[in-house]
């Protein structure tokens, strides 16, 4: 008996011979390529000559036909699609830039985007988009940078007041816990402020204002006195000081410089002024505001990271007000103290003094050390057991208050440390005078609150 042999399930391609089992044979049957006799493909075609029978082929069919809009939705960014023929718009669609409806049709205007969703980023893989978006990156930071320096004037105004918005928003939020509304809170705290800045005004103004005229009165009696001194007298026959001073003032050009150091003057005192004025006026909108400003900056923070992006703000926020408050107290008790002091010592004009010092003490580690300067040459000009008494009362004074006072303050309102404190307004006032000495401390508490929190914790978890 002949071995049968093994049937294998790999199926056998049909020969040229046009035998006809090969094709019952094989599992998947090979479709013949049509005829262009054919008339065309019907519903009673051999399964193979559909392209959905053919395995391995893919056949993408272009719709002749228009395309009706479909309605919004997320995965297309909102947008509606317009009518097309073969990828072109059709000629019947309006033009977006004459048709508003068109318009608000085709950006997907809705209750969320008023003016339409925001499309897909812009693709910089190609060099040359990277190259010139980078150029003109270098150009547009160039111009910020030349703009900045034009406009530093206003900048520092602004910062000032924005400053001083932050450091007024805790007591405004204290009388608010009282009850009162954000509007007389701020009303209330402003007005404050502009009571203090009146009677400090008015507190030097009379003084000055004495001085000046006793000077001038007195200018006759003054020169008499300077010639009938017997040294003067032989310092002038010796090296003709009179005459020289004489001659000095007769020249023409010592009118015109006299006039215009006194134009200069005018001017700064003109700027000044209108410059503490603009700053309290920026620190009023920037007080009434200041929820406003804080949630449109915590906005432009990504959804994912706005949650502590707010807090860490407010937290800062929270240590601007601190330092600030702090700073307001050393003030107040260096000007109380001096107050009293030179009240009992019996110097004139105690409460200008006092004033003076309290002012000069808000800016960290000169100020109070220039104040007291002022004090004692007037205490001095008085009477030298008066001038001596006060320097020695500002020595010890200044040491009670660097060593005990001001650290203890600000440990407890920005917690900083007193190392940081002094560095921080060091580097402040070399690098932007006085205004960096009051900012220094409050970004460096900035600084060192996202360092600990952020780049501390990070390092950590590597």
């Amino acid at each position: 008996m002949a071995e049968e042999t093994p049937q294998t399930d790999k199926p056998t391609p049909p020969d040229d011979t046009g035998d006809e089992g090969a094709a019952t044979r094989s599992p998947v049957p090979t479709p013949s390529p049509p005829s262009d006799d054919t008339p065309g493909d019907t519903a009673a075609d051999t399964p193979g000559d559909t392209p959905d029978d053919t395995p391995g082929e893919v056949t993408e069919e272009v719709a002749d036909t228009d395309t009706e809009p479909e309605s919004p939705s997320d995965d297309d960014g909102g947008r509606l699609p317009v009518r097309t023929v073969r990828g072109k718009v059709e000629a019947s669609t309006p033009d977006p830039a004459h048709d508003i409806e068109q318009r608000k049709l085709e950006a997907g205007v809705d209750h969320r985007f008023p003016f339409g969703r925001p499309g897909q980023p812009m693709g910089t893989s190609h060099p040359f988009t990277f190259g010139f978006i980078g150029a003109l990156g270098v150009i547009t930071a160039w111009l910020l940078i030349r703009a900045a320096a034009s406009a530093q004037s206003v900048i520092v105004m602004i910062v000032v007041a924005m400053f001083l918005a932050v450091g007024l928003n805790p007591a405004v939020e204290r009388l608010k816990r009282l009850g009162l509304s954000r509007g007389w809170s701020v009303a209330a705290v402003f007005f404050a402020v502009i009571l203090f800045f009146a009677g400090f005004v008015a507190s030097l103004v009379p003084p000055l204002t004495e001085q000046i005229t006793a000077l001038t009165q007195n200018v006759p009696e003054y020169v008499q006195q300077l010639q009938n001194n017997p040294k003067i007298a032989e310092w002038d026959r010796r090296y003709r000081l009179l005459e020289q001073v004489q001659n000095k003032i007769s020249e023409p050009g010592f009118q015109s410089m006299l006039a215009e150091r006194a134009y200069e003057v005018g001017r700064q005192a003109l700027s000044g002024t209108f410059q503490t004025i603009t700053v309290l006026i920026l620190t009023l909108y920037f007080l009434s505001s200041l929820p406003q400003i804080k949630t449109f900056a915590y906005q432009l923070v990504p959804r994912s990271r706005r949650a502590r992006v707010a807090l860490l703000g407010d937290e800062i926020l929270d240590r601007i007000g601190g330092y600030v408050a702090g700073q307001f107290t050393i003030a107040f008790i260096a000007g109380v103290t001096s107050y009293v002091f030179l009240q009992i010592l019996g110097v004139p004009y105690a409460l200008a003094l006092a004033l003076i010092v309290a002012v000069l003490d808000l800016i960290p580690l000169i100020g109070a050390t220039i104040g007291a300067v002022i004090v004692t040459l007037v205490a001095f000009l008085t009477g030298v057991p008066e001038g001596i008494a006060s320097l020695v009362f500002y020595i010890v004074y200044q040491q009670v208050e660097n060593y005990l006072v001001y650290p203890r303050v600000m440990k407890r309102t920005v917690d900083v440390q007193p190392a940081v404190t002094v560095v921080a307004a060091l580097v402040g006032a070399a690098l932007f005078g006085v205004i960096g000495a009051l900012l220094a401390i409050p970004t460096a508490a900035a600084i060192s609150l996202v360092i600990r929190e952020v780049l501390l914790p990070r390092q950590e978890s590597i």
